[in-house]
């Protein structure tokens, strides 16, 4: 933690001069999906921000926003692409160049001034945008005898100093009763996704506190620095099978450089090792600690392609080798001669024609030539990564606000494992990319559908075919808090295939109704249904989940895995 401020403060003490920017707008899929449509609507590269790298910044959205309506007002036809555009604008309203609305009506003459802010203060030397955070929900679900549900309250802030210094801190505390498929994860993985440590609440709940803030600015013109404890995400899919959204927030330090056509992103991150899992927590409340490190350099060729190439490093101690921000990791390994995990691969998309697009992610864990390619060698423990294809439809068939999405994902058997303790691509014992880990494949179908402008219809169906471990000393390549050499499979290198060890399928579909009351405060009926076989099954496990939920500005709770 020294080291990450230390170069956090050298980096803002030797650059006086700072150009005005804003906080990151967090990451919220169905939020992020407003504004990567209009992207793939009008068919060119983003020209403002690359996409590839998640979260994006305020004040960029904001320039972004205020082109593409000035730009490609053609294509902003319907009445709810309209509320969309005037949404995003509301909710990002202090780097739009046009003031947008002022709310029609006040709360006692200072609260609620503007749509998207409970409280601002705005002069020129600080900006402050004040928000409460809540989201109640009750549930019920079929064959469980305990009430399923949710309570959560908060705050969230925003701002900046002097223009030059943005700011973001998000504080809530929560008690809840998962579904059951949730809770028999959180109980075998010993931690709560998305979150890491969490207390006993009642009988079968759990409660937890969150938090998560950064401070970003710019070092110059093309290059702007994060400093914070949150999530990020790579890729335009879904999932990511590089870096996602799933494990709980960790401390980091990014760097973002674009210059031309190039973004180059550097993230130095230090994150909570496989904890020792005896009980619940180790008794002496120490955490181990672990360094991961993540270039990306992107690239957009022409106006319709973007090509990303990423090279990741986790180390069990920190090395001041892998701050270097230019420099080759696996080079750095073998100079070092440590075992220290090293992935590589790359993503891209493809806007081939305005309202489509192609994307997908290749992830390479180990690599031996003949194993890779050759006949023989296909079933190779070593034959080790992961691949992701997807197919984005924006305005399916002519139909105004219908967009589709279809998305697969696949992991080999012990990608992301490895075989020295705290080098697993896994954070407080939750996987860093995919939730399943390892040795699955998946297919995704998502439809996404605003027949009126306060209304969001989502209806997400996948399919999962992944192997599970019949007992705790066997491993059959999936569960990523199991050394790599021990296996215990007996199939030697050769003869391991996707779903080996005890078959699983899970097909799952969610649909969810949304409805925007005000700006940020959204009413969320939702229906799941999961159906889960496998060999240790003498019969299907099916789940079934109807839920209600009130939010202010917190992000949907998906439970699709």
């Amino acid at each position: 933690m020294k080291k990450f401020l230390l170069l956090a403060t050298i980096s803002f003490l030797i650059f006086e001069y700072a150009w005005s920017q804003g906080a990151y707008v967090p990451f919220n899929r169905d939020y992020y999906h407003l504004i990567e449509r209009y992207e793939i609507l009008g068919g060119d590269m983003n020209p403002v921000f690359h996409t590839g790298f998640k979260p994006f910044r305020r004040d960029q959205l904001g320039t972004y926003l205020s082109q593409y309506q000035s730009d490609s007002i053609a294509l902003v036809q319907s009445a709810a692409d309209r509320f969309n555009i005037e949404y995003l604008s509301n909710d990002n309203w202090e780097f739009m160049p046009e003031d947008t609305q002022d709310s029609k009506r006040t709360f006692l003459g200072k609260l609620y001034r503007k749509p998207s802010d409970f409280f601002h203060y705005r002069d020129e030397l600080f900006d402050i945008h004040v928000n409460p955070v809540l989201y109640l929900s009750g549930g019920i679900e079929q064959g469980e005898d305990n009430f399923r549900f949710r309570n959560s309250r908060g705050l969230e802030l925003r701002g900046s100093i002097d223009r030059k210094i943005g700011f973001y801190t998000y504080l809530t505390t929560t008690q809840t009763v998962f579904p059951s498929w949730i809770r028999n994860y959180t109980e075998a993985n010993g931690a709560v996704p998305g979150e890491g440590f969490w207390k006993d609440y009642g009988v079968d709940g759990y409660g937890y506190f969150s938090a998560m803030g950064h401070i970003s600015f710019d070092i110059s013109k093309s290059i702007q620095a994060q400093f914070g404890h949150d999530r990020n995400f790579v890729g335009e899919g879904y999932r990511s099978m590089i870096l996602s959204d799933f494990s709980n927030p960790y401390v980091f330090f990014k760097l973002n450089t674009k210059i031309w056509r190039f973004n180059f992103t550097n993230l130095f991150s230090q994150m909570t090792a496989d904890v020792i899992y005896n009980g619940r927590r180790p008794t002496d409340g120490h955490y181990p600690q672990k360094w991961f490190s993540h270039h990306r350099l992107g690239i957009n060729l022409g106006k319709k392609l973007n090509i990303g190439v990423f090279e990741s490093v986790m180390a069990n101690q920190f090395d001041w080798n892998y701050m270097n921000p230019v420099i080759f990791y696996r080079w750095v390994e073998h100079q070092l001669g440590t075992p220290d995990k090293v992935m590589l691969g790359f993503d891209g998309k493809w806007n081939f024609t305005r309202g489509m697009q192609l994307y997908g992610q290749f992830a390479l864990d180990e690599f031996v030539f003949n194993e890779f390619f050759g006949i023989d060698g296909k079933n190779s423990s070593r034959n080790k990564h992961a691949i992701q294809a997807g197919y984005k439809y924006v305005n399916a068939f002519k139909i105004s606000n219908l967009d589709l999405q279809l998305e697969f994902n696949q992991a080999r058997p012990y990608t992301y494992q490895e075989k020295f303790e705290y080098q697993a691509f896994n954070n407080y014992r939750t996987p860093l990319a995919h939730p399943l880990g390892a040795n699955f494949r998946e297919v995704i179908g998502i439809l996404r559908y605003q027949p009126i402008p306060r209304l969001q219809v989502n209806a997400t169906g996948f399919y999962q075919f992944f192997g599970a471990d019949p007992s705790a000393d066997v491993n059959f390549g999936g569960d990523l808090l199991k050394n790599r050499l021990v296996t215990n499979t007996g199939l030697g290198l050769f003869g391991h295939r996707i779903g080996q060890g005890v078959e699983n399928r899970v097909v799952m579909g969610n649909l969810n109704l949304s409805y925007m009351l005000k700006q940020n405060l959204f009413i969320d009926l939702s229906q799941s249904y999961r159906r889960r076989t496998a060999q240790d099954l003498d019969s299907p496990e099916t789940n079934l989940f109807t839920q209600v939920s009130l939010r202010m500005n917190m992000i949907r709770q998906e439970f699709n895995y």
